[in-house]
């Protein structure tokens, strides 16, 4: 599969911006916090599954204090509807936890200090950084893999080096690209059945046949 050239890149850079610069993750928060929170259970689980669980989470515990207090039992019970509910719920106790000890109850917006907590790796540190305070980061997740490489933007085979591509490529405003990126490969460049004949990048798809995405 060929790459896109710089010209075709700065193309897919503009027609993304253009028609994704107000978007925003689907996940529903009110605050850091409850954002983190969303991000962490999110993973190999849907935005929409999560937005179900969330809010009797929040109610029961509505900030890192109380989270901290938590009973794992209590916690699982609320969330088994999600993927890896065991792991998550040790994961989300025990970030709370930290964030006490460590960091006097707030939650910081600091790459390294984020990826310290448990359940935070670097995509959902990336994550959250874009989100609340715009930072120009890129985080790939299935979506941006897939639309990265069917518009020939990367050839890795990782999310992380992946990433390291787009960042190249895009240089900057990577919080609009990489919600952009999300938005669409999630409703029009989708893995099974994409929206070609709909598709605002048509013109750029390295893959008409469709890549399968990792």
């Amino acid at each position: 599969m060929k790459k896109a050239t710089k010209k075709e890149i700065q193309a897919i850079k503009e027609i993304l911006i253009q028609n994704y610069d107000n978007a925003v993750t689907e996940l529903k928060y009110k605050n850091l916090y409850e954002l983190l929170i969303s991000v962490i259970l999110s993973a190999q689980c849907t935005d929409k599954r999560v937005n179900l669980i969330t809010p009797k989470l929040f109610e029961t515990y509505p900030d890192v204090s109380s989270l901290a207090m938590a009973d794992l039992d209590e916690v699982k019970q609320i969330i088994k509807s999600c993927s890896f509910f065991n792991n998550k719920a040790k994961n989300i106790i025990q970030m709370a936890k930290s964030v006490m000890e460590h960091f006097e109850g707030e939650i910081p917006l600091d790459e390294k200090k984020l990826i310290s907590l448990a359940g935070v790796g670097q995509k959902t540190a990336h994550v959250v950084m874009i989100e609340y305070s715009q930072a120009n980061l890129m985080a790939v997740d299935t979506h941006v893999f897939r639309v990265a490489h069917r518009l020939g933007l990367s050839k890795s085979e990782t999310a992380i080096k992946t990433e390291v591509d787009l960042t190249k490529a895009f240089k900057d405003n990577l919080h609009i690209l990489h919600q952009a990126m999300v938005l669409f490969g999630r409703y029009v460049c989708t893995a099974k059945n994409p929206k070609c004949d709909d598709c605002i990048l048509n013109a750029y798809c390295k893959s008409k046949e469709g890549f399968k995405a990792r």
